[in-house]
């Protein structure tokens, strides 16, 4: 376990410090969870244009509920495990690039960012099969996005950010399968 842990450090302080004054302004706006938030309302209101405002409703409420239910989990988590963040760790903060203007909370596994990025990425690519089948890839890249953005910015390693991915993925599935019993639509 510390071997993977050591990588995990070094692969971190590489991508890290890959980083240029240049582009942290467009990192920092990535991460920001305001930036988020709007770029899915502005899909959802897409979405309820072409299925209906009823749709909408349920499918802004029902993302909030996948929201909350990945971020609960990913706290008790990032609790019951303990690792710190990057920015926290002896030996590593004083190596990498911190960005962000504070490093956040104590600790970092897994990536809350990464979880629900890629729940909502999950969740929102069924839901835009029949409006936009060929664009909805774009929801994943977005999440990937999103998630090297908390590398970037020095708060999260990318152990942190796999796993996060992955609960994300489940997460997004499990809602949409539910969702669908509940009358979402695609």
């Amino acid at each position: 376990m510390d071997s993977i842990l050591f990588f995990d450090e070094q692969l971190f302080l590489f991508l890290n410090q890959l980083g240029s004054p240049s582009f942290d302004a467009f990192w920092l706006l990535v991460t920001h969870k305001a930036t988020n938030i709007v770029v899915y309302l502005l899909l959802a209101l897409a979405y309820g244009k072409k299925q209906g405002w009823r749709s909408f409703a349920f499918l802004f409420i029902w993302a909030l509920l996948l929201v909350a239910f990945t971020d609960q989990l990913t706290n008790a988590f990032k609790y019951g495990v303990g690792r710190l963040r990057p920015c926290h760790e002896p030996g590593v903060m004083e190596l990498m690039r911190l960005v962000k203007h504070s490093c956040g909370g104590k600790f970092s596994f897994f990536s809350g960012h990464a979880s629900n990025s890629f729940a909502l990425a999950t969740l929102f690519f069924h839901v835009y099969r029949s409006i936009a089948p060929r664009g909805r890839l774009f929801f994943y890249f977005l999440a990937i996005l999103i998630a090297y953005s908390r590398i970037y910015v020095g708060v999260h390693y990318p152990l942190d950010i796999l796993c996060g991915t992955i609960f994300g993925l489940l997460s997004g599935t499990l809602f949409w399968r539910l969702g669908r019993q509940f009358g979402l639509k695609e």
